[in-house]
């Protein structure tokens, strides 16, 4: 344990940014997982919908530095190729 101030404030710091990292980075996925979902149903058109808003969080979380910019464009392009192939 930390016995100077200015590190347990840090360690405060860093404890809320490490949750609020991974509330982001859980939307992230439940988004992906329902953007698949309405791709094995078929639903095109829902699909699309959800694609929009998963790309939205997919860029928020890039902007914030919760993941990189390699993997949200790698996410980004596999839900389109999935996405191209039921269209």
């Amino acid at each position: 344990m930390a016995n100077i101030k200015s590190q347990i404030k840090r360690n405060l710091t860093n404890e809320k940014a490490r949750q609020l990292n991974g509330a982001i980075k859980s939307q992230v996925r439940t988004a992906i997982k329902k953007v698949d979902k309405a791709i094995l149903a078929k639903d095109a058109a829902a699909a699309q919908t959800l694609f929009v808003e998963a790309v939205a969080l997919i860029d928020k979380s890039v902007s914030s530095k919760v993941q990189s910019a390699a993997a949200g464009a790698r996410q980004k392009s596999s839900l389109q190729r999935r996405l191209n192939a039921i269209q």
